[in-house]
């Protein structure tokens, strides 16, 4: 089960969010924070909590026999990813002149609500199976979801793109504008939680700083903690 948005070839990454520019420990535990997002900061004690709240959808979804697609033991970096990745889609809207209404953003949940359904599932058991995402953050993937719709609509014209060459260039400009957004925002993550990636927008687990050999043959490939734009 894996969630989607029903429009062109932009889909919801698997792990969604953040960079990895780590700061010292030092700094970033002493402010408290998780992560680091231009002026403002994502706090340890909000990340813990929504982990928590991560946790007990899990709970609930095993009992009634849904099993969670994402890696387990990765709770906190998935959530976190979360996090960041709404704070970077704010900029994005701020960059490209994009204000999405309320009903916007529930527009985009009513379509993910049917296709929980189709599933046999509420919405917040998709989207904490699926996603891995708290259900109390459901609002927010809303708003995530109008905004990228409202962007993708300014590159294409308000056309949906029938060619591939054409969901392409839609692809590319969304990328490119969220690339930008997150390098404007200078994410920092702070390193007990991992790296953010911008290979896959996620955070993703730091590799042991002194490894014999950090990438060996069959190994994942390392985060990509530079913007590439």
């Amino acid at each position: 089960m894996k969630i989607v948005r029903p429009r062109i070839a932009v889909k919801l990454a698997a792990a969604v969010a953040a960079a990895g520019l780590a700061v010292s420990g030092c700094s970033t535990n002493q402010l408290g924070a998780a992560a680091l997002t231009g002026s403002s900061r994502i706090s340890s004690a909000t990340l813990t909590s929504e982990v928590a709240n991560l946790n007990a959808a899990y709970e609930s979804d095993q009992a009634k026999g849904i099993k969670p697609q994402r890696a387990v033991g990765q709770e906190t970096q998935q959530v976190l990813s979360w996090l960041i990745l709404f704070r970077i889609y704010d900029q994005v809207a701020a960059q490209n002149q994009i204000s999405v209404t309320p009903a916007q953003a529930e527009a985009q949940l009513a379509l993910l609500s049917k296709q929980a359904s189709a599933s046999s599932v509420t919405l917040t058991e998709y989207v904490s199976a699926a996603g891995a995402l708290p259900p109390d953050l459901v609002p927010q993937l809303g708003r995530y979801f109008a905004i990228l719709s409202a962007l993708e609509g300014k590159i294409d014209g308000g056309k949906t793109p029938t060619t591939t060459a054409g969901q392409s260039a839609v692809a590319t400009g969304v990328s490119h504008a969220q690339c930008v957004a997150a390098k404007s925002l200078n994410v920092k993550v702070n390193p007990q939680f991992g790296v953010f990636d911008y290979s896959s927008y996620s955070v993703v687990i730091a590799p042991p700083t002194l490894a014999a050999n950090p990438t060996p043959s069959g190994s994942a490939s390392p985060a990509v903690t530079t913007p590439p734009c």
